[in-house]
């Protein structure tokens, strides 16, 4: 009887023990949350945190005088359409696209320097190099605007330069003390890849397959309450303007810190900075780490225009640097 007793009582008690060893199972899987963890121990442990890629990313067109020395440091890629390249391109530069920027990238040899009509869709491409191996990468001051004014029209219409766009005024332009920071989740990173730097690559792949991630300034002032906002801002800056209502203002958003922690994952992330490249970096490594996020376009320059100082606005290259045809 006792040994009958037995046999009863480990026959109950497998079914526990057999769903207890499949809970831990599931608790260790990578492609699930873990993979964030896994993917940003990665970015860190090799200087890849958001500080790191945003050191030196950003270069402005040359004196007239420098111009022979400027050509002979970068390899070229001009990301705008081919129609537009073969209208006026930088000399040596070769045509590429967001989509193609790694591929082609192969073929360089010098430090890469990326220009498209504003620089805003070059920085998604240069999270994509920076973050795939090619750390000296560098954006174009303003593309092809900052280079030839002839190529300014898209700064000129969207800075407010010509239509004086002007969001100081508007009810949802505020002077008061931006939100305070708060602590959140992480997202959870879908994915197959099992180390950081297979998860790294997959990740830079969907952001490039995404194409520019960015939001017009009207569409976010009307509704900022729709958004989770980062001012990119100094404060001394954010209190000389003011910014936008309910905005938040995460400087620096380092993995490392924690400030990444920051952000809220289940809401569009919008970043706005003074001229939407920086914006655009940004945005363009949030969605790596898996935020749905998007940058505002031309920056303070599509809001505040008028007030802005010399520095952070968009003015028209006084000197044209030559453009070619072949």
């Amino acid at each position: 009887m006792k040994k009958l007793l037995k046999y009863l009582l480990i026959l109950t008690l497998l079914p526990a023990l057999f769903l207890s060893s499949c809970k831990e199972d599931d608790d260790v899987v990578i492609g699930g949350d873990n993979s964030f963890a896994v993917l940003t121990d990665y970015l860190v442990a090799n200087d890849l945190d958001l500080p790191d890629v945003l050191s030196a990313w950003i270069v402005p067109a040359p004196a007239e005088a420098d111009l022979n020395t400027f050509l002979g440091t970068y390899d070229i890629m001009d990301i705008r359409s081919a129609e537009h390249f073969a209208a006026g391109h930088i000399q040596g530069a070769v045509n590429s696209s967001l989509a193609n920027i790694l591929t082609d990238a192969a073929n360089t040899s010098k430090p890469i320097l990326v220009v498209c009509y504003t620089g805003q869709t070059a920085s998604h491409a240069v999270v994509a190099l920076r973050l795939s191996g090619y750390a000296n990468a560098v954006v174009l001051k303003w593309g092809m605007s900052g280079w030839n004014s002839s190529l300014s029209g898209s700064w000129i219409s969207n800075s407010g330069a010509t239509n004086g766009a002007n969001a100081i005024g508007s009810a949802n332009w505020v002077t008061s003390p931006v939100a305070t920071n708060q602590m959140f989740e992480y997202p959870g990173i879908s994915t197959t890849a099992t180390t950081g730097e297979a998860i790294l690559e997959e990740r830079v792949e969907a952001m490039i397959s995404g194409g520019f991630k960015g939001i017009a300034s009207t569409e976010v002032l009307t509704n900022p309450g729709n958004y989770f906002i980062n001012n990119y801002w100094a404060q001394t800056d954010v209190d000389h303007y003011g910014h936008i209502a309910g905005a938040y203002r995460i400087q620096p958003l380092s993995i490392e810190n924690g400030e990444i922690a920051n952000l809220d994952p289940d809401k569009t992330i919008v970043t706005y900075c003074w001229t939407g490249q920086t914006s655009s970096m940004i945005t363009a490594y949030l969605n790596v780490l898996g935020y749905n996020a998007l940058s505002l376009k031309f920056g303070a320059n599509n809001m505040i225009y008028p007030e802005l100082s010399d520095t952070h606005q968009f003015i028209a290259p006084a000197t044209d640097l030559p453009l070619v045809t072949d």
